[in-house]
């Protein structure tokens, strides 16, 4: 289960960025999640609140905001939207697509008390 070590990564670096502007409690954050990332948001979120124990994240409300992909078709020469990782381009069927977003795997922001 790599949303474990994704979680443990998280804290960490949620715990640096708090401590190096002089906070000591974290009490909420924000994690970009890419629809294409190949993570499980619930696995991610039930990794996190075990991965904060004993932190200055331990208890923090963890909000996840989910990325949809979009990729460039360019047989149809135009921005679609990717339901998962693989798929063809939902209009005309090509795999010629490159993906412009939905691989994100982001802190956004962390609200300290």
């Amino acid at each position: 289960m790599h949303e474990m070590s994704i979680s443990m990564n998280t804290v960490e670096l949620i715990v640096e960025q708090a401590q190096k502007q002089g906070f000591n409690k974290v009490t909420a954050a924000w994690l970009e999640i890419g629809e294409l990332s190949c993570i499980e948001a619930d696995a991610v979120e039930f990794c996190f609140e075990m991965a904060a124990r004993e932190t200055i994240v331990e208890g923090a409300k963890l909000h996840i905001i989910k990325i949809p992909g979009q990729a460039w078709c360019f047989d149809c020469q135009k921005e679609v939207t990717l339901v998962k990782r693989g798929d063809s381009c939902p209009d005309c069927k090509s795999y010629q697509l490159n993906v412009m977003q939905g691989n994100e795997l982001r802190v956004k922001e962390i609200e300290v008390g």
